[in-house]
């Protein structure tokens, strides 16, 4: 095997491992919450958006969604599937819209958060009117909701761009 083709392979690898601690990371988050009216207070979206941040969209999206999913399956299973949907879109989107534009750039990781920040708040609102069958529930829930993406976007954006993790990720990774 050449050179090129080694290192290729072995990036590859990285990213991998990489990715599955994010997802571990994310299930780990979920198990911990902030009791809130209305449910719950989960730091994982700061997991979530700074692995979309720092990962390919396909990695992205599993760590988001699957690692979402998996964390509601082990803690809480009724909005499993929401969370499968949702956080995975929420990455995808984030991911998408930071590998696009240009990945060292503040500007695209912020605009990336934003759009991640409105699928889940606009994605769990839906999602909680239509599991719990109640509207109400839903908008109860909903500013915590915003304070949890705030958070969790801000926090990425800080462990990304100025603590220098994706420099960090790309020098050794």
């Amino acid at each position: 095997m050449s050179l090129d083709k080694q290192a290729k392979s072995n990036k590859q690898i990285y990213n991998l491992c990489i990715a599955a601690l994010f997802l571990g990371l994310n299930i780990a988050a979920s198990s911990v919450g902030i009791p809130v009216p209305g449910g719950h207070f989960y730091l994982n979206d700061v997991v979530i958006c700074t692995a979309a941040l720092l990962l390919n969209p396909l990695y992205a999206t599993l760590v988001g969604g699957v690692g979402a999913f998996l964390g509601d399956v082990f803690f809480y299973p009724a909005p499993m599937f929401v969370s499968l949907v949702v956080r995975g879109l929420q990455a995808l989107a984030i991911s998408l819209i930071v590998n696009k534009m240009n990945k060292r750039k503040r500007t695209s990781g912020i605009i990336g958060v934003a759009v991640g920040a409105v699928i889940m708040v606009v994605g769990y609102t839906l999602g909680r009117a239509y599991v719990y069958s109640t509207p109400e529930y839903a908008i109860l829930k909903l500013p915590f909701q915003i304070a949890m993406a705030v958070i969790g976007g801000a926090a990425a954006i800080i462990l990304v761009y100025v603590l220098k993790l994706g420099k960090i990720k790309d020098k050794y990774f």
